[in-house]
């Protein structure tokens, strides 16, 4: 696991009663140091053949982009980065990812800086991270493995906990081996004994595909658990509304505005890992469950992927997905892709015609008035228009509400009925379960109404309706 850093000096004081005598500070040379960390990027400078030319392969995102994502990921653990370098490179080398004089180059960084770690945003296999390791004489990170080190930080729920474990465990268990070279020197025997070091590695193997066993017996019962709580949610029931989006793009912002929850909202990745879910009445009196999910980004390990499907599936039973984007973005494009990639995986349909997803263009406060019209006009052009909204400032918020209404709604049922005047309570019942579009007085003290009935709620409407002898 990564060291955390600590507070600055002077920022150690914790109230009484938190574990800390009165008067007392925590002594100087008790105190964790700082991670020094070396953030680098490769770039590959690969190219394809057309015809009897090539040209660069083409990059999603700019390495420039990625530096910044790679610098947020490791700011998110509160890591003391100390420098972050770009690497451009023809190809992966199979024992160090990165060529030999670039190893090289990169000690005497490592040396001088006196950096305790290096985060390497790419893939790195279990040899080129022993090798780096031992050329370098200090942790290397890779980008999978910062990632796991962000949600283990950020996960609280049950579920979440142990999804995280599970992610973490599949992750070291190909990495064993780094734990116990030194015991490849007592390997001996008669070549058909692997000696100490090869026993203790398959103990240890053992030992976490036991417990790997065990967590994902638990996350079954989990699932079972939240397939009830889902069961229970159809039977009232609400059409659930997942949020997703890139990572820091404003999803639980806009959660917080619509629903005026209080989940965490921090400009930071990952802010959100565990699902949270609220009920929302909509302008139409429809009622339904919000999702707030844990945010996407490019080359998500798959492992994480396979490990949250469970909370991922509040996304693939939602019954409208609100893709949050951040339009101010100089890569949003590229985020965008990110997110519906990972949908396709989880076997959701992103075609515009086909899908139940609608755009939500978020951070409009942050662009400018002609970056405003132009994307008027861009929306105006497009077939299945996004809405944009400032989660911020709370503007756009009627429009949104108004298309979740309107997308809901486009199998509504439209019924008029006559309900005796002795039926009150029926009444009542209906102005909160249906949209009242009209309502009149009779003079024999009947009141007809024109409702308008979710879809989810027909059947109940209908039998509500026939139980009071009413005909429909």
């Amino acid at each position: 696991m990564i060291s955390r850093p600590t507070k600055e000096d002077g920022d150690d004081e914790r109230p009484e009663g938190k574990g800390k005598r009165k008067g007392r500070r925590v002594p100087e040379e008790t105190r964790a140091p700082q991670t020094r960390t070396l953030v680098v990027v490769p770039v590959w400078k690969r190219q394809v053949r057309v015809g009897e030319k090539t040209k660069p392969f083409p990059q999603i995102h700019t390495p420039e982009n990625r530096l910044a994502e790679a610098v947020g990921l490791a700011h998110a653990i509160e890591l003391n980065v100390i420098d972050a370098v770009i690497v451009p490179l023809s190809e992966p080398r199979p024992s160090t990812l990165l060529g030999a004089g670039k190893v090289d180059e990169l000690k005497q960084t490592v040396a001088d800086l006196e950096i305790g770690l290096v985060v390497i945003d790419h893939i790195v296999t279990p040899v080129q991270q022993r090798n780096l390791e031992k050329a370098w004489n200090t942790k290397v990170v890779d980008r999978t493995g910062l990632i796991l080190e962000i949600f283990g930080a950020r996960a609280r729920t049950r579920e979440g906990v142990l999804q995280v474990e599970l992610a973490h465990l599949t992750y070291q268990k190909g990495r064993l081996v780094r734990a116990w070279t030194h015991l490849e020197r007592q390997r001996g025997g008669g070549g058909f004994l692997g000696g100490p070091g090869e026993a203790q590695i398959e103990l240890d193997r053992r030992m976490l595909q036991d417990r790997i066993d065990a967590i994902k017996r638990d996350l079954a019962d989990v699932k079972k658990t939240r397939d009830l709580h889902r069961k229970g949610r159809r039977k009232v029931p609400y059409p659930v509304v997942a949020i997703v989006g890139y990572t820091n793009a404003g999803k639980s912002t806009l959660f917080n505005k619509i629903t005026g929850a209080g989940v965490i909202a921090m400009d930071q990745v990952f802010a959100t890992l565990d699902p949270t879910m609220r009920e929302v009445k909509l302008p139409s009196a429809r009622r339904i469950i919000l999702s707030d999910t844990v945010g996407f980004i490019s080359d998500l390990p798959t492992m994480l992927v396979a490990a949250f499907r469970a909370t991922l599936e509040e996304v693939v039973e939602a019954d409208l997905i609100l893709h949050v984007r951040d339009i101010a973005h100089d890569e949003t494009e590229a985020q965008a892709h990110d997110v519906e990639k990972v949908l396709t995986d989880l076997g959701i349909d992103t075609l515009p015609v086909e899908s139940n997803i609608l755009e939500v263009w978020n951070k409009i406060d942050l662009l400018s008035d002609d970056r405003k019209t132009e994307l008027q006009h861009e929306i105006e052009r497009n077939g299945r228009p996004p809405v944009l909204v400032s989660a911020a400032t709370g503007e756009g918020m009627a429009s949104l509400l108004e298309a979740i209404d309107a997308r809901l709604g486009s199998s509504d049922q439209i019924l008029d009925v006559i309900i005796p005047g002795s039926s009150g309570a029926l009444l009542n019942w209906l102005h909160e379960t249906c949209d009242v579009l009209a309502r009149e007085e009779r003079k024999d003290g009947s009141v007809e109404l024109r409702l308008r009935i979710p879809s989810e709620k027909k059947n109940r409407v209908v039998g509500q309706l026939r139980k009071n002898g009413i005909s429909v």
